[in-house]
């Protein structure tokens, strides 16, 4: 798709194909759709994070309770959005071993009572060890800290959907 398609878009469009560029958070790209036309996908993208960037911390923390478990409860119900399955497919998270799982569970129950949100990964850049590794890593920071990593994540994760949708090859992050 190119920028002109998106910037074609009407209102209901727009919001139906980027509306879970941000995990669950269609309201994004409602408040996106405004900031038309985009001059490209670096455009549309700084959009998407300047909303972010610009929201109090509560909101932030509200985007960042929007994300699943990485390897968690939605994936074995099988409600994760099309998107986060995909990612944990390819991050090879849709086929551990119920070891595997349980220790990632603890972990990320660990992460959520220590934080207040979930952990939040480019799960597509990844796999179940590395996955483990950052999880165990990211658990010790400090809270403004781990804010921040996790919205930059965030980030990453918006960064690749939004390339996907434009069939535009991701930059290196």
């Amino acid at each position: 798709m190119d920028i002109e398609k998106v910037n074609s878009m009407d209102f209901g469009e727009f919001v139906d194909v980027f509306g879970n560029v941000i995990e669950r958070c269609p309201l994004i790209a409602a408040a996106v759709w405004s900031q038309r036309p985009f001059s490209n996908l670096e455009d549309l993208e700084k959009h998407f994070f300047a909303f972010i960037d610009a929201l109090p911390q509560s909101g932030q923390e509200g985007i960042l309770r929007c994300h699943p478990d990485l390897a968690g409860r939605e994936l074995q119900r099988g409600t994760l959005t099309a998107e986060s399955q995909r990612e944990q497919r390819s991050a090879g998270l849709t086929s551990l071993g119920a070891d595997e799982r349980l220790r990632l569970a603890e972990l990320n129950a660990q992460y959520r009572a220590r934080f207040g949100f979930p952990f939040v990964l480019a799960a597509r850049l990844s796999d179940p060890a590395a996955v483990r590794r950052e999880l165990a890593r990211r658990l010790h920071r400090p809270p403004a800290q781990e804010l921040r990593t996790a919205l930059g994540e965030v980030k990453k994760i918006g960064h690749l959907r939004l390339a996907e949708l434009l069939g535009a090859h991701p930059a290196t992050l």
